[in-house]
């Protein structure tokens, strides 16, 4: 078998892979332990605090992943971010980014 082939393998076995199926619902019990910091509702509740609400999935998804993995470092997300699961991330991303505001442009 020829690099393309396997390469086509592995990239078709990747696609065929079953995505998490994240449920917001879920996320937003387990976003109780962020609340402290980002509020249920994704609002950062301290100067240093990013607002997350409304951010998409695959964003908030890789930031709590580089966390968990090391791969970004702060002090209180890093511990955290380790006791989430896959399926955690998934739902607790679900969550922020189903949040939706409006913004009042100043006249």
């Amino acid at each position: 078998m020829g690099p393309y082939a396997l390469l086509g393998l592995l990239l078709a076995a990747t696609c065929a892979a079953p995505a998490l199926s994240a449920d917001p619902a879920v996320g937003r019990k387990t976003a109780q332990q962020c609340q402290t910091c980002h509020g249920i509702e994704g609002v950062g509740k301290m100067p240093d605090v990013p607002n997350i609400g409304g951010e998409s999935a695959d964003y908030l998804t890789t930031q709590l992943q580089h966390f968990r993995s090391g791969e970004r470092k702060h002090e209180q997300m890093s511990i955290i971010a380790q006791g989430l699961s896959d399926e955690d991330i998934a739902n607790v991303a679900a969550w922020y980014s189903s949040i939706q505001f409006t913004v009042t442009l100043p006249q």
